[in-house]
């Protein structure tokens, strides 16, 4: 791997290539070109190229990438080889939504904790999972060595909720709440505002006005 630092936007990049990769191997289908993967995906071939060239030399001049190994390599570098243990924070309808990625993504990644504050909710199964109260997170998060938090509280409690999956030792975190949080520099966060990115599209309604591609 290349010593420069990667741009989020490589980064982003992967998966996407990643889940292409898994439907051609799916198909059983042996060997991809950037061309191909350009085409399908809608991306410049030069750039999946120097994406992929950040992490390694994949690729055969004239036969292109072999799919089972690229995908063995990209999960590698996503760190999807080992398991990875996600905490889901906020337990209604949006939380209860998300947590069906356990159901639909077979992969090391999975949602193995829910917490709410609601009476009401604690206690109950969302997809076999029981709801705990949010002061068992910080032990839950560290017993169960959960790496990744899933806040989908409303925004007045977003900065709390965060603050309880830092002091546990959390890496990372994908916030949907609508509300910026602040974290420490070595935890990394990902905002999921939908609302924003749905609004934004309204502007590209007008005629004339070119509609946008995910550049992410």
């Amino acid at each position: 791997m290349k010593s420069e630092k990667i741009s989020d936007a490589v980064v982003r990049r992967l998966p996407v290539y990643l889940r292409f990769l898994n439907e051609l191997s799916h198909r059983e289908v042996l060997t991809v070109s950037s061309q191909e993967l350009g085409q399908k995906l809608d991306l410049n071939p030069a750039q999946i190229r120097k994406d992929l060239a950040y992490f390694g030399d994949f690729g055969r001049k004239g036969i292109g990438y072999d799919v089972s190994y690229l995908i063995e390599k990209i999960r590698q570098i996503l760190n999807l080889d080992q398991q990875i243990n996600v905490a889901l924070v906020g337990a209604g309808n949006l939380g209860q939504a998300l947590s069906n990625y356990n159901t639909y993504v077979k992969d090391n990644m999975r949602i193995i904790a829910v917490f709410d504050a609601s009476p009401n909710k604690i206690g109950k199964k969302v997809n076999d999972i029981t709801i705990q109260p949010i002061e068992e997170l910080e032990q839950t998060v560290r017993d169960k060595h959960i790496q990744i938090g899933i806040i989908t509280v409303p925004d007045v409690e977003a900065q709390r909720v965060a603050d309880q999956l830092v002091a546990a030792g959390i890496g990372a975190i994908l916030n949907f709440a609508p509300t910026i949080i602040k974290v420490p520099s070595d935890v990394r966060i990902h905002a999921a505002d939908f609302t924003t990115d749905l609004i934004s599209l309204a502007y590209y309604l007008q005629s004339g006005k070119e509609l946008p591609k995910d550049e992410s």
